[in-house]
């Protein structure tokens, strides 16, 4: 921070909140201010905490009694766990400040803001005082001049955004997880989650989409171009790209299968072909598949690889080749605790469990959820009629369906 009574507002985003007795009340995700008459800077009325349960709750700026670069400390443990909604003649700093485009008073050329500080008084009273502004040089060869300013010094801050960039606001979310983006994208306006939502490389908005309302994902994928819209669903899990294709009219499904790659449009249309409320339907195309003369390392290897979900690397499914769904002939299993215990030169083929019966496709989500928690499984093998791996219902997937639809959108 730059001075005990000077905060820059994007540092706090993501800095824990302690209550006095060093009990984590939640994460700062943005502050608010009120905006006043005749020329004066914003008067900053409290910071917004997200809570562990992703609600947000609006903390009084006087209930802080220290700011710094690791932490928030309130004042007292007693707070109204009423979630935030902004008033008439607020603004959410970071928001609706980061990246929007302003111009220097004194010769009119263009700037953006990249971060915007908060001061306080002698009274105690914190204001937005002052700003970093980077210039716009329309140079792509080089980036702006980034300047330090007061308030006053730049016009355009509380004029509607004709033009609102992304990147700051971008570098103070990209170390959340997917599912806190996701949260922080509905607590924003439309066209600005929409703004965010473009903005992000097609990896990241495909993560972020897959923990989104269904018609919130439907919303953001209608703002993109159909050759990007594909782009994204080849980064999604088969399952969720199918889930939110069988959201669109057919037409549309069919234009977009048609743009992705044959090779990650094939699990998704084989997924679509099952009923809802089915394992076909719930199940992921694509667990970790093995012949029976793989050997332990090469199993502890698959489950390590940074992009298989912890369901899904729970346990390694055994099958006769060829290895893409649907497989040869379906073996077994091999839970992931079991190749702990085995020496990595080992064949998974020697330590292959079939004890438990497979799902077939057309079993319904009672019948997984009965058959998992007698085995206390998180995931279990789809296995059509001719014995073929076909899939993996996994627990996460089973329990987005088994919730209301509007789960996501809870706060409680």
């Amino acid at each position: 921070m730059a001075s005990s009574n000077r905060v820059y507002v994007a540092r706090l985003a993501g800095l824990t909140v302690f209550d006095p007795n060093g009990d984590q009340v939640g994460r700062v995700r943005d502050a608010v201010a009120r905006v006043r008459a005749a020329g004066r800077p914003p008067l900053v009325v409290g910071l917004i905490a997200e809570m562990p349960m992703r609600r947000r709750i609006f903390l009084p700026i006087g209930r802080v009694t220290s700011l710094d670069a690791e932490s928030v400390v309130l004042n007292t443990g007693t707070l109204n766990l009423r979630r935030f909604e902004k008033r008439a003649g607020e603004m959410l700093i970071l928001e609706e400040l980061l990246d929007r485009r302003v111009s220097f008073v004194d010769d009119g050329s263009p700037g953006v803001v990249i971060d915007v500080a908060m001061e306080s008084d002698r009274s105690g009273e914190w204001t937005l005082g002052r700003l970093a502004v980077r210039e716009v040089t329309g140079r792509l060869s080089r980036r702006g001049q980034l300047h330090q300013v007061d308030w006053y010094e730049v016009s355009g801050l509380l004029a509607p955004p004709a033009d609102q960039g992304t990147e700051s606001l971008l570098a103070v979310l990209e170390k959340m997880r997917p599912a806190d983006l996701a949260h922080a994208l509905q607590e924003m306006s439309d066209a600005r989650r929409n703004e965010v939502a473009k903005a992000l490389d097609d990896e990241r908005l495909a993560d972020v989409m897959s923990e989104l309302p269904e018609h919130d994902q439907v919303e953001i994928l209608g703002t993109l171009d159909r050759e990007r819209a594909a782009d994204v669903l080849e980064e999604m899990d088969p399952d969720d790209a199918a889930d939110l294709l069988a959201e669109l009219p057919p037409p549309e499904q069919e234009v977009l299968l048609d743009l992705m790659h044959p090779d990650e449009s094939r699990p998704v249309r084989a997924l679509m072909i099952y009923a809802e409320g089915t394992a076909g339907a719930v199940m992921t195309s694509e667990p970790v598949i093995l012949t029976p003369d793989a050997t332990v390392a090469e199993a502890l290897a698959r489950v390590r690889e940074p992009q298989v979900s912890p369901c899904v690397a729970a346990q390694v499914f055994v099958t006769r080749p060829p290895m893409a769904t649907p497989t040869g002939r379906y073996l077994g299993m091999v839970h992931f605790q079991r190749l702990l215990r085995e020496p990595p030169a080992s064949l998974v083929g020697s330590i292959v469990e079939n004890d438990v019966d497979p799902l077939h496709p057309d079993t319904t989500l009672q019948g997984i959820t009965r058959r998992m928690a007698t085995y206390n499984m998180v995931a279990m093998p789809v296995v059509d009629d001719k014995g073929r791996l076909v899939g993996a219902a996994t627990v996460d997937d089973l329990l987005d369906h088994l919730l209301p639809d509007d789960w996501r959108e809870h706060r409680e």
